[in-house]
């Protein structure tokens, strides 16, 4: 199997077949994704979501924010147990979500945890990390405001966020507030959205 062009072990495409397979079931009960974007799961989601592994596929200690459905921390989590290190912290207050997140970890044997908080609240429970990742959550600025606690002043830390068309916009607003170093990774699965990953992240006002 390959998405994106990366080749996936057998264990791994097992394990994203059967998180797939929870996601629509829980999906029937739960809101976890805009209806109307179930049918294009694996392209839209599960594809998508994998393109941060592959832009960083070390055994990172991640943080992802505002999990949702999974996307991209379950992906993520999934990856790295084919890795036998690493972690991912799935940040989602919505208790039900969070419940869905827990059973997929645990029935994919993916490496990674839930904590049923705030965002605000994350850094003190979760403690430092390597990578943050964010997926149809916010804007870039409050994006960075959301992962300042990791990233500020913290040269090993850096964060990986999904953004659409709009995207210059948004890095034209951020800095504004914020200064950081930026990489375009232009997505491989949807025409004119890019991965942008920041690091070096300095307070302006």
């Amino acid at each position: 199997m390959e998405l994106n062009g990366l080749r996936v072990s057998r264990e791994t495409q097992e394990r994203l077949q059967h998180f797939a397979a929870l996601f629509q079931k829980w999906a029937r009960a739960i809101n976890l994704v805009a209806p109307s974007t179930l049918d294009d799961l694996w392209h839209r989601h599960i594809a998508d979501s994998s393109q941060i592994f592959q832009i960083h596929p070390q055994p990172t200690t991640w943080v992802d924010l505002g999990s949702g459905g999974g996307f991209p921390g379950v992906i993520t989590a999934i990856f790295l147990a084919e890795l036998q290190g690493g972690w991912v912290h799935l940040v989602e207050s919505n208790h039900k979500k969070a419940a869905f997140l827990r059973t997929a970890l645990r029935e994919t044997n993916a490496r990674g945890s839930v904590h049923s908080i705030r965002i605000e609240d994350a850094y003190t429970e979760v403690g430092e990390c390597g990578a943050i990742s964010a997926r149809a959550l916010a804007d870039l600025e409050a994006l960075i405001g959301y992962s300042s606690p990791w990233m500020l002043g913290k040269e090993n830390c850096r964060g990986f966020f999904h953004k659409g068309r709009d995207y210059l916009r948004e890095i034209d607003k951020a800095r504004g507030r914020w200064e950081f170093d930026l990489l375009e990774h232009k997505s491989a699965v949807e025409q004119k959205s890019v991965i942008l990953e920041i690091s070096n992240l300095r307070r302006l006002v």
